[in-house]
């Protein structure tokens, strides 16, 4: 199964999805740093977000206009803005959206803890939109 992802600067990807992407088990942030963060409130500072340490801080704060992430806000917009719609105006579901965000990731140049982010992000996002984020779907039957 192939998937092609457009990033930010046009170009495509053509990944195979269980070898690269979203997978919220390679999160190797700590459970109980990852639901303070997700019952917590927003500071604003980008570091907050787990797996956002301050060489990451400063790729996500490179570009111009909308590229440039400097806090959580922007973070956040940015995670939202990649809900869709997509090319053919059709609703992004939550697992297309999650990898959008995740390659948005990897285009910035995060290189470590992509899916902690992601994962941080979308988590955080679903206790204010309910339905934005389901982990049901990355569920593996022999667990």
């Amino acid at each position: 199964f192939f998937l092609i992802i457009k990033t930010t600067r046009n170009k495509e990807l053509l990944t195979m999805s269980d070898a690269q992407g979203y997978d919220p088990k390679r999160s190797r942030v700590n459970d109980d740093t990852m639901a303070d963060f997700i019952r917590g409130t927003v500071t604003g500072d980008v570091t907050e977000v787990p797996g956002i340490g301050p060489a990451a801080a400063k790729k996500l704060a490179c570009g111009e206009g909308d590229e440039k992430v400097t806090n959580t806000y922007q973070l956040i917009g940015k995670f939202l803005m990649l809900k869709g719609p997509d090319e053919d105006d059709n609703k992004v579901e939550s697992m297309e959206h999650c990898e959008k965000f995740w390659y948005w990731l990897q285009d910035k140049g995060i290189s470590a803890h992509r899916s902690a982010i992601v994962k941080a992000v979308a988590c955080k996002v679903n206790g204010l939109f309910p339905g934005v984020y389901d982990p049901d779907l990355y569920d593996d039957d022999d667990e």
